[in-house]
């Protein structure tokens, strides 16, 4: 038995209505016949130009209707996705390019100038597809690769080996390929538990399941808020769509918590992902501001996944409306289903307090399980449905995949504490990783971003709390001759715009603080804890 996404796609595209969406961006609603067609036209124009099972398709956009669209593409191509965080900067997009051996590109229009400045160094690829309606010079239209064609499907027998590729930050160096098999990523978002049309149960069979769609008709229609370039939007959508149920995404460059909730009248959404506190805290405020301004009884539920989602935010979302579930998922993309925690009006939650998932364990850094209720602190693992590793990288994939008692497990890195009733608190990654609204950022890398300029002897950059975004990616830095900030506002702006030329703007640090000699052991060891300890105690003096 193969479940495979392409599959799924052409089976339910077959039987759901003709007028049911597919897709919503603003004002454009696309039905699932025009999805079918042009996602089909856009897979056919890719083997035609020579692409073949298990090459690499790089996508490099903002969300939008194009983004699913490609993504069908490519499943049904039998072409491996490869995200692109679309704030990288020349030196990373590079990397992506060359590290995923991608052959092709899809690319938005607002990215060209970065795309022209690189692309005579990117050696593999092959092709360029720019979205939009005109060819350019060395790249393809989009618009005409997708609308030309009969919109047939492909003759192609596809597998459950098939891949998908998502690029996380992980805990150390470069971003990996986390590789998942679709049949491995198909039972790690439930197995079609989760989708309405099979009212619980898991499908025995892809021929199953694409007839209980059929009986039931259009699904949900769900919002995606944050990127699907990263794991948290794109399986939500995926394991949403698969279901047929319609994916709705967001223009522009920042979130806007009012746009969003107008979306939702507007179009009658009946679930929104979002990204904890980053998201959910403005969209707090709009409601606090504009209370009586938003019809929002057709959402059920509020998905959040990636970062913290405090217990005071969700509970001021259910003063607001009060009908809807917010589920917190805990989960990375080297695993999905560590754990979940459900807050209703009627019910309290605790902040990163989760009832572990099927299959997940807490292990010690010796391999032992961890005691529920010791106190004791652990490593949460999942076995089962998980990824087959990181792409061209065996010794951090039998770092992150170990095999404990004869089973294969996920140990992405995230500590928890497993309490007396069996739920697991997060404490958060074991390393120096920074997670700030949902971003990964390394703090070796934007450390030696900032030794080179001219002013900085030596730095170190670590985490610190923050109300919206978890945390605030955070420098002390120590000037050449020991000196002070002569203008703290000034200089600090200067050191942060030098990070945010050579790297995403989100690695850019929000404070940088000056002293005369680094936090570090004789033997040249980093001191973060006292690091970190000194920036806190700044930023309460100051209140």
């Amino acid at each position: 038995m193969s479940w495979n996404f392409g599959d799924l796609l052409e089976g339910i595209e077959a039987k759901l209505p003709g007028e049911a969406p597919a897709l919503i961006h603003e004002e454009r609603v696309l039905s699932w016949p025009e999805y079918a067609r042009r996602s089909n036209n856009l897979a056919s124009a890719l083997v035609a130009r020579g692409a073949r099972p298990d090459d690499k398709l790089a996508f490099y956009m903002r969300n939008g209707t194009e983004y699913m669209e490609t993504i069908g593409a490519a499943f049904k191509a039998r072409l491996v996705h490869v995200n692109v965080n679309f704030r990288y900067r020349d030196e990373e997009l590079l990397y992506i390019f060359d590290n995923s051996d991608a052959r092709f590109v899809v690319f938005a229009p607002e990215f060209r100038d970065r795309v022209e400045a690189i692309r005579g160094r990117c050696k593999k690829v092959e092709r360029w597809i720019e979205l939009g309606g005109e060819a350019r010079g060395f790249a393809e239209s989009y618009e005409a690769l997708s609308a030309d064609g009969g919109g047939q499907p492909l003759a192609l027998e596809r597998s459950g080996q098939d891949l998908v590729f998502m690029y996380t930050g992980g805990t150390t160096g470069m971003p990996k390929a986390v590789m998942w098999r679709h049949e491995d990523l198909w039972g790690a978002i439930g197995g079609g538990t989760t989708i309405p049309a099979n009212r619980g149960s898991a499908p025995k069979s892809p021929a199953e399941h694409i007839a209980n769609v059929a009986a039931w008709g259009s699904g949900p229609r769900q919002l995606v808020a944050c990127p699907l370039m990263h794991g948290t939007g794109l399986f939500s959508a995926i394991a949403s769509f698969v279901g047929g149920g319609c994916i709705a995404t967001l223009g522009g460059s920042h979130f806007d918590a009012a746009h969003l909730l107008d979306r939702v009248e507007q179009h009658r959404l009946n679930s929104v992902v979002i990204v904890g506190d980053a998201f959910a805290r403005p969209i707090l405020d709009a409601l606090d501001a504009n209370p009586d301004r938003w019809d929002l009884s057709s959402l059920k539920v509020m998905i959040s996944s990636g970062v913290m989602w405090s217990r005071e935010v969700k509970q001021g979302l259910l003063r607001h409306h009060p009908q809807m579930a917010l589920a917190d998922l805990f989960g990375s993309s080297e695993a999905i289903g560590f754990g979940s925690s459900i807050t209703r009006a009627k019910g309290e939650s605790k902040t990163a307090r989760f009832e572990i998932g099927e299959r997940c364990r807490v292990f010690s850094e010796d391999r032992d399980e961890i005691v529920p209720g010791s106190g004791e602190p652990g490593y949460i693992a999942r076995s089962g449905f998980i990824p087959l590793g990181y792409y061209k990288d065996p010794e951090k994939t039998e770092k992150t995949f170990p095999t404990i008692g004869g089973t294969r497990w996920s140990i992405p890195g995230d500590w928890c504490r497993v309490e007396a009733d069996g739920t697991i608190t997060l404490l958060g990654r074991g390393s120096a990783c920074i997670n700030t609204g949902g971003e990964k950022v390394y703090p070796e890398e934007v450390e030696e971003t900032l030794k080179l300029h001219p002013d900085v002897a030596d730095a170190l950059v670590f985490g610190t709390p923050h109300p919206r975004f978890g945390q605030a990616v955070t420098a002390v830095v120590q000037l050449q001759d020991g000196r002070a900030f002569a203008e703290r506002d000034a200089e600090e702006e200067v050191l942060r715009a030098h990070v945010g030329e050579r790297l995403a703007s989100y690695k850019a640090p929000r404070r940088i603080l000056a002293v005369p000699r680094m936090f570090r052991a004789p033997n040249g060891k980093a001191d973060y804890a006292a690091a970190r300890a000194f920036a806190e105690g700044k930023a309460s003096s100051e209140g």
